[in-house]
This record gives C-alpha cells, structure tokens and sequence, in this order.
C-alpha cells in the first residue's frame, strides 16, 4: 500500500497494534451496495453515528447494518432526555471525517464510544475513513481499543 492509499483511520488501526485487513471499493449508494463490495453481509458492515448528547458533547454509537439504531435506547443508556444529530459541518469539524467515512479510528476527537451488543464475539467492517475504504476487524478488538461501552441500543 502506498502513502497516499493511507487514511488516518488504517493508521490508527496499524499504530493500535489491531489486527485488520483494509478493504477498498468504489463509491457506493447504500449500505447493501458497500457490504456486497466487500463480500460481507449487511449486518457485518457497522454504522458508526455522531451523535450529540449536549453542546459540545458528542459519543460514537456502533450499529450493525442490518439493524436500526434505537434513539430511545440511546437517550437511556445516556441518561439523558435529548440527543441529536450533528449537521454535516459539525460531524466533520468532530472527527475529522465527512459522512459516510466517519469512524472511530483515527477521530479528530477521540469521543466515547457506544457499542450494539451484536458486534461482541463477531468479524465486522467497519469504515476506513475514506469513501470506498474498509476495514475488516474483530468487533472485541473495537470494543477493547475504544473502551466501548456495550449495550443494546438496535432494533
């Protein structure tokens, strides 16, 4: 892989000392469109959200693709009555990545992370930090290396 093939999010995973296999496909349209690029099912390839617990506070919460994120679930586990999304610009000013390319590895900001019990015990993809970028990981390593807390937050 040349350097210019490097995103901080396979730096982060290499200097992580994480065990990962980087995937590389073109620009899809969906979910289904990218976890068939990288030869996985849907719910092996995670979403990861930006999510605003308050002004300036933001978490990182993991859901596998086939699953749908539970804002009440979320609001609970937080402890908190409201929770958001952040605009675009705000996503990217966060982690340093534009939607569709954001991840934990390699954030600008390093925010706590909220995992789907569906990611404990499984090989996932998750995004590279890149359009078209994934990286192929064990779900325990994220959780171990982002101190995640796992909870169910799917429906």
């Amino acid at each position: 892989m040349t350097d210019d093939a490097m995103t901080p999010a396979i730096e982060a995973a290499r200097a992580a000392g994480i065990e990962h296999t980087v995937t590389r496909h073109g620009r899809v349209r969906s979910l289904e469109e990218a976890a068939a690029a990288r030869g996985i099912e849907p719910r092996d390839l995670i979403k990861t959200l930006v999510v605003r617990r308050s002004e300036g506070e933001h978490v990182f919460v993991l859901v596998p693709g086939d699953r749908t994120f539970s804002w009440a679930k979320v609001r609970a586990l937080l402890g908190t009555n409201r929770i958001s999304m952040p605009d675009a610009a705000e996503a990217t000013e966060v982690t340093g990545y534009e939607r569709g390319t954001i991840t934990p590895f390699g954030s600008r900001t390093r925010l706590p992370v909220i995992a789907d019990t569906h990611l404990c015990g499984r090989t996932i993809s998750i995004g590279g930090g890149a359009h078209g970028v994934g990286l192929t990981v064990a779900g325990d390593d994220v959780i171990r290396e982002f101190d995640a807390t796992v909870a169910d937050i799917s429906d």
